[in-house]
């Protein structure tokens, strides 16, 4: 027969497991993946260490064209959470990836699959039927949405609140990593003083309603706009040309001009008759910038700012590590815009 107090060891030693593995169980981080890298550090601002936050893309890539590698269905088998920006930017590699990965749990339409274009007012959605002779064309309208500091914003948000719900025990930490997130973005963009003296939303809201100047000549004088929209603030309506229709969102945000883009249709490269056609529309217009990404060929843009007088070539990333600079979504938009600025008053 056990002696009693063997009996209570064995007791306290079971209890000790059972208390242990649940701690474990508690302690455990949510694993997430992401489709792109600005997605992925939006995350990582919002979930802090409770979660192991991963993304497919680098940044440094075409999102549109990613090769798929079987170590991206590795990591989507496992995954609890998948968080995409959607609008078809994913189109060409996704369907294989979540199908080949047989987890039920991120499956389109399930709860842990987020899809962030959700909260997103979409630019160039097309009117009528899309075929192929319009190139590359997104059904549900310009997925570049990230490159708006508002869409960030919103971002953030959407991706909180739905994490909120698939994790209501970590619901509270979520929320106050959102609001520190959002004072951060709202700093960088309107400058750290207007923002203490108005706060971040309400800046938003005259922003949106285009009657920020108005409200901001009722402030106290020594309360100035600064960030990123009184960086940009004096280049309102100048033409700025891009290589893909990728800049649209950043630069209808501050108030700047598509002056044309060096694809004749998205995803199509440019044709000397299309070149030859943009030369003599930048001279009447007066473009004296060509914005595009690292992973286009640099040849087409070279060649027009060799034809024309005062146009550069801004080469920039548009994703968090796409570049020096870009370590994370605040920065990569602190260095686009900083550059802008830098060569639009040269």
């Amino acid at each position: 027969m056990e002696k009693p107090y063997v009996t209570t060891l064995r007791r306290a030693f079971g209890l000790f497991c059972l208390i242990f593995s649940c701690f474990l169980q508690g302690a455990e981080s949510i694993t997430i993946l992401t489709t792109t890298t600005d997605l992925a550090d939006i995350t990582r601002q919002i979930t802090g260490e409770l979660a192991e936050v991963s993304s497919l893309c680098d940044g440094r890539e075409d999102p549109h064209a990613l090769t798929v590698r079987p170590s991206y269905i590795v990591k989507a088998r496992t995954a609890q959470v998948w968080i995409r920006i959607g609008m078809e930017l994913e189109l060409g590699w996704e369907p294989p990836i979540l199908r080949d990965c047989r987890n039920r749990r991120i499956q389109v339409g399930m709860p842990a699959h987020i899809d962030v274009s959700e909260a997103i007012l979409p630019l160039d959605v097309p009117q009528g039927k899309v075929t192929r002779d319009q190139g590359d064309i997104h059904a549900f309208g310009n997925p570049h949405y990230w490159l708006d500091p508002l869409n960030g914003r919103l971002a953030a948000r959407y991706i909180a609140a739905r994490l909120g719900k698939l994790y209501p025990e970590h619901d509270a930490v979520f929320k106050t990593n959102l609001t520190s997130f959002l004072n951060a973005l709202d700093v960088r963009m309107f400058g750290e003083p207007l923002v203490n003296c108005v706060g971040g939303a309400k800046l938003w809201q005259w922003q949106l309603a285009g009657t920020l100047d108005n409200e901001l000549g009722k402030l106290p004088g020594e309360v100035k706009l600064g960030g990123w929209y009184g960086t940009l603030r004096p280049y309102a309506g100048v033409p700025v040309a891009t290589y893909h229709r990728s800049w649209i969102y950043l630069l209808q945000r501050f108030q700047l001009s598509l002056a044309g883009e060096l694809e004749p249709k998205p995803g199509i490269p440019p044709s000397p008759k299309h070149l030859h056609q943009l030369s003599e529309s930048f001279k009447v217009k007066g473009v004296r910038v060509i914005l595009q990404e690292p992973f286009y060929s640099p040849k087409a843009a070279e060649l027009l700012a060799s034809r024309l007088d005062n146009l550069k070539v801004l080469v920039c990333a548009n994703s968090t590590g796409g570049g020096a600079g870009a370590g994370s979504y605040l920065e990569m938009l602190d260095h686009v815009i900083s550059a802008l600025a830098e060569a639009l008053k040269e």
